[in-house]
């Protein structure tokens, strides 16, 4: 690249941003420690008592008119600092992305949510992505889905992650576009967006 573009030789990669770079002969770690750190700091969160999981199993969010509204600008800030998380984070990202639905009127009940993703962060600040130095570039594609299991909107969750020569490159979590009427007709469209 020297020969091509003017450059100055900086060393290994380290940071980049909010990105720590550890490399060794054959494994490339990509984490996001200190960001975690400093959001945890930011959201007073750095106290808090680990969980061991992003969300409960038996969560349902839903509208609840009960509950007390809160300020969007804090909620939506917490959020908007997880989503960048899930660049690298593949495991809080349904989680986030389920908490994220409710950025229009955010409430109490749902805050809760948000800080338990936040208390399973502090247990697991060297979590990250590891990219092995391999010959093989097989392509090998998972996909899920739960049958309406956004209760608001009566849509189905799909899942999918996509590993080259067994290193995770991609992955998504969304509901699908449109109401199915069937377990089949669900797992059909999560197939054929994980193909896509």
């Amino acid at each position: 690249m020297q020969k091509k573009f003017e450059m100055s030789l900086m060393g290994e990669l380290k940071f980049f941003l909010e990105l720590q770079v550890n490399q060794t002969s054959n494994k490339t770690y990509i984490l996001q420690t200190k960001y975690m750190k400093e959001l945890l700091n930011k959201f007073n969160m750095d106290d808090a008592k680990e969980m061991k999981t992003p969300i409960h199993p038996t969560t349902y969010l839903g509208l609840d008119e009960e509950s007390k509204k809160l300020y969007r600008t804090q909620y939506r800030a917490m959020i908007g600092s997880l989503l960048y998380l899930t660049a690298y984070r593949p495991d809080i990202m349904f989680s986030v992305c389920l908490c994220a639905k409710f950025q229009k009127e955010p409430r109490k009940v749902i805050l809760s949510v948000v800080k338990r993703i936040f208390r399973y962060l502090i247990g697991t600040y060297n979590l990250g992505l590891c990219f092995k130095r391999t010959k093989d570039f097989g392509l090998t594609s998972y996909c899920d889905v739960d049958y309406v299991g956004d209760k608001l909107e009566r849509k189905s969750n799909s899942g999918s992650c996509h590993f080259i020569g067994g290193n995770l490159v991609t992955w998504i979590c969304k509901n699908q576009g449109s109401i199915v009427l069937s377990t089949i007709k669900a797992e059909y469209i999560s197939i054929a967006s994980c193909c896509a």
